[in-house]
């Protein structure tokens, strides 16, 4: 489970390795939105060269729009790349294109849901082909097709995508970027508000975000303290052959607060890892 990724535009190599180094799970060399029409090419022959090689984190590329002039070369130059950790596709809005990419490029796949008619087909998105390693959001083109205004007009999508990925067996999702790179108090709100949706982690799109991002989602101190207790009164519990566990603070322990325990400890040793 990779939670923090960076974006870097395709057309500037000479920040590639800077992204390599920021600290983020992951790097996103970017062939779409950041790059003007004419730098397509450009930028498709640097992201090529950089992921001809493995790097000391993951490196995925965004190619262009699957039903645009320009994704036949992007997977083109990159099919085959040893350096290549998988696909972020944009503007999804069928499996049938998923599909298509898959026979065509065998990495794993990363669908972005950017519309109307992505939100809608969501479900059948995340369960398109084994290829399929995740499933998330392009909020700023979904913004306008839907006229939302604010960010939170969109946490009935958000929602969506959260339940769409597990359904499918994916990962917990992860937040899509946040524009304003100075506006650091928005972005640690934004992200506690998507963490409290079942979102585990952000892209950004420059590395002063990602510090934030960490802060936000990482399991506080209190919260691992707790999943600990709770595992540990389990483990007691089953050593008397009880099936019934009440913590102090008046907490039942069953099941699916077992998993969510889980869940926070296995967080919480992610975040100590990568930060």
């Amino acid at each position: 489970m990779l939670l923090t990724l960076l974006y870097v535009p395709g057309d500037r190599p000479d920040r590639f390795g800077k992204a390599v180094d920021s600290g983020a799970d992951a790097v996103i060399v970017d062939l779409e939105d950041a790059v003007v029409a004419t730098r397509k090419a450009y930028a498709r022959d640097a992201a090529a060269e950089f992921v001809a090689a493995p790097h000391r984190v993951p490196v995925f590329v965004r190619v262009n729009e699957l039903t645009g002039p320009d994704v036949a070369a992007d997977l083109d130059a990159l099919a085959g790349a040893p350096g290549l950790a998988g696909l972020r596709l944009p503007k999804v809005e069928s499996p049938e294109a998923v599909r298509t990419v898959a026979a065509r490029v065998p990495v794993p796949l990363h669908p972005l849901v950017e519309s109307a008619v992505g939100v809608e087909r969501a479900y059948e998105i995340a369960g398109a082909d084994p290829a399929v390693a995740s499933i998330g959001l392009g909020e700023a083109d979904l913004r306008s097709d839907l006229g939302v205004t604010a960010e939170d007009g969109l946490a009935w999508v958000r929602g969506r995508i959260v339940v769409a990925a597990r359904a499918a067996g994916l990962p917990p999702p992860l937040l899509p970027v946040y524009a304003n790179v100075t506006d650091l108090a928005g972005l640690a709100e934004s992200c506690a508000a998507g963490r409290r949706m079942g979102f585990v982690g952000r892209t950004a799109i420059h590395p002063r975000q990602l510090p934030v991002i960490v802060a936000a989602f990482r399991p506080s101190a209190e919260e691992v303290s707790r999943a600990r207790e709770l595992l540990d009164a389990v483990a007691e519990a089953q050593t008397r052959d009880s099936g019934a566990v009440v913590l102090p603070d008046g907490r039942f322990a069953d099941r699916a607060m077992v998993a969510a325990a889980r869940r926070t400890l296995d967080l919480a040793e992610r975040y100590a890892a990568a930060w």
